[in-house]
């Protein structure tokens, strides 16, 4: 338990699934009182609040926001501060995928990319740190990836998005390098979420090979440790940046990729 956690509040930006929910049960663990955000069902969203509540006994709160439109955002950072107190750490985590070559590229989804993966954390920045100032203490972590620092082909749109995350947080972390809030961002490889078990799981099958073959066959292009990142591991680090031990990481890139970027 880090000291300084207990207590506080936290937004988490698609924290209904995946990597996000995994942080948000990570920092409730420590006391940490959670806003979620994300697309699910109404019911779906009830148990998530009854597990975190009540395994943790800390606080919840829920805002379905659709992070492409900047009132829905701006309205999700100030109901979550009324539920729960103002908001002391943020994660922006949301993000979604769309692969095509550039030429091919659809307006719409290039668009769309960059509002949820990139103007969205620009906007829950802009609204959360006034609160974070105001007491002298805070904690950003922006969810970039290793497309923030390097690229993949038919990817234009993510690349371009996650570049501009790991910009982002150093142009932020710069201005506010005086006080007592930190901007950081983490940058994962594949990380093992249900999304990556679905595209293993038919590769194995299209191969009529194991699972953990086809695991090795779909990281081995990347990731040279050819084991993915787990979710709890991210969630550990992210914890970690929120600890007063981390006061003085500032605007950094964390990769934790098995190797990707070291190449």
């Amino acid at each position: 338990m880090f000291a300084n956690l207990p207590g506080k509040v936290a937004l988490i930006t698609g924290s209904t699934s995946g990597i996000g929910l995994s942080v948000a049960k990570k920092l409730a663990s420590q006391g940490v009182h959670i806003g979620l955000n994300g697309f699910a069902k109404p019911e779906e969203v009830a148990a998530i609040r009854k597990e975190i509540e009540g395994q943790y006994k800390v606080k919840t709160f829920y805002h379905g926001a659709d992070l492409k439109e900047g009132p829905q955002v701006k309205s999700m950072v100030q109901e979550t501060s009324k539920a729960l107190g103002s908001v002391d750490i943020l994660v922006n985590n949301a993000g979604i995928q769309y692969i095509e070559t550039a030429v091919n590229f659809p307006e719409q989804k290039f668009n769309d990319i960059i509002a949820i993966n990139l103007t969205a954390a620009f906007l829950t920045t802009k609204y959360s740190l006034p609160q974070m100032l105001d007491k002298n203490w805070g904690r950003i972590i922006n969810i970039a990836s290793v497309h923030g620092l390097v690229a993949s082909v038919n990817k234009c749109a993510y690349v371009a998005a996650k570049h501009g995350i790991v910009g982002l947080t150093k142009a932020t972390a710069l201005e506010v390098a005086k006080t007592g809030v930190t901007i950081n961002a983490v940058c994962p490889g594949w990380v093992m979420t249900k999304l990556i078990e679905t595209q293993i799981q038919q590769r194995a099958d299209q191969y009529k090979i194991s699972f953990e073959e086809a695991q090795i066959k779909l990281l081995e292009e990347k990731q040279p440790s050819v084991t993915p990142v787990h979710t709890d591991q991210l969630g550990d680090l992210i914890t970690f940046l929120c600890s007063d031990s981390a006061s003085q990481i500032k605007g950094s890139a964390y990769t934790m990729d098995g190797g990707w970027t070291a190449q």
